[in-house]
Order: C-alpha cells, then structure tokens, then sequence
C-alpha cells in the first residue's frame, strides 16, 4: 500500500505568524490555491483511492478540494489534528518560539500534550488507518506538519526522542510505501507544484 502524507496548505495563522496548533483558522486564499495545485499534481500523478484528512478547518478544506478532484471518499478523524500546544495556540510568535529538545512527558504550552502523548496519538491513528485502508493500494493522509513529522517517525521505527526532523511545505507531499519487501521511502516533501 502507497501511502502520501499532504500537508494543508498556508493557513490564516501561518499569514498572522501565531502558534497554530488547536487554533482552527481556515486556508487562505494562497492556501486555496496551493491544495488546488496540490490536488492536480497527485491527480495526474498518484491519485489515491481514498482519502483520511484532519478536522481541523486548514487540513479539512486541502482534503475537501483533493477528494474534489479525485473523485474519491473521504474519512475526517479528529486524532489527526495538530500537536495541542496548550497555551501556545493563537498567541503571536514573536519573541515566543516553541521550545525545541522538551523531554518527551513535557505538555507543550504548559496544558497541551508532551512529545510521549502527541507520539501515542499518532501511532493510534496511524494503525487504525492502515487497518481500515487494506482495502486500496494508495490512501492519501491529508494533516499537519507535526501529526506528519510523527507519521513518518512510526513508519520508520525511530524512538520518540531523536534529534531527526521532518520539513513538509505548505501543500507539501511525502509517498511512502508498504510492500512485499518491507518499507519503501519514495520521496518526502516534494513542493514543486506550489513553486511554480
């Protein structure tokens, strides 16, 4: 099974520059436009028979106009969702960077989910999804560049505290892949489609 993992494209608190996390802003008018090149790269490219997407209004809607343009079923988990940043979310990021290395039981913004728990949440849902998508030989995970970076983290085996690191662009996809084999790596954070 070939999975792409698409992260929605810019939000109105990426444009704001505020901590996003459980903040559930929309896309903006960029982000519209770069799920729609999005969506058109992996139609002509790897169309998936199936789609999970986040709940979150910025991972929704990037999931909405792929589904559109596939014309394939959709499932919207909220286990999907960001990384709970407590008390981090919808404040402004100047001066308040989100602290790198917390120990993994550390909640992130005092009241949101340490590393252990947001890692936990991850491999849950990524289990259930693989579960209940035997079925297709690609699905498409549409989410948030931490629940990705997390993802890919699982799929790979790596622990829970490492010091790798895991860039997805707006609109950015990852293709992985289970086979006969074992795991198969295709490519991770291709953007070109929302550079040109």
């Amino acid at each position: 099974m070939q999975i792409l993992l698409i992260r929605h494209g810019q939000s109105e608190a990426d444009a704001l520059e505020v901590h996003e996390g459980r903040v559930d802003f929309p896309l903006t008018p960029a982000g519209v436009e770069q799920a729609h090149k999005m969506a058109e790269r992996v139609k002509e490219a790897f169309p998936p028979e199936y789609i999970w997407g986040s709940t979150l209004k910025r991972a929704s809607e990037t999931a909405s106009i792929l589904a559109r343009a596939i014309g394939c079923p959709i499932n919207y988990l909220p286990e999907l969702e960001e990384h709970n940043n407590g008390k981090l979310a919808g404040r402004s990021q100047a001066g308040k960077s989100v602290p790198r290395n917390l120990p993994p039981h550390v909640k992130l913004g005092e009241t949101g989910e340490s590393g252990i728990e947001f890692r936990a949440r991850a491999e849950h849902v990524f289990s259930y999804i693989k579960h209940y998508s035997k079925p297709y030989r690609r699905i498409a995970i549409v989410s948030h560049e931490g629940m990705i970076s997390r993802i890919l983290e699982s799929f790979l085996g790596l622990p829970v505290h490492h010091d790798y690191y895991f860039h997805t662009s707006e609109a950015g996809i990852h293709l992985i892949e289970y086979n006969e084999r074992g795991r198969f790596v295709h490519f991770l954070n291709s953007d070109d489609h929302v550079r040109t």
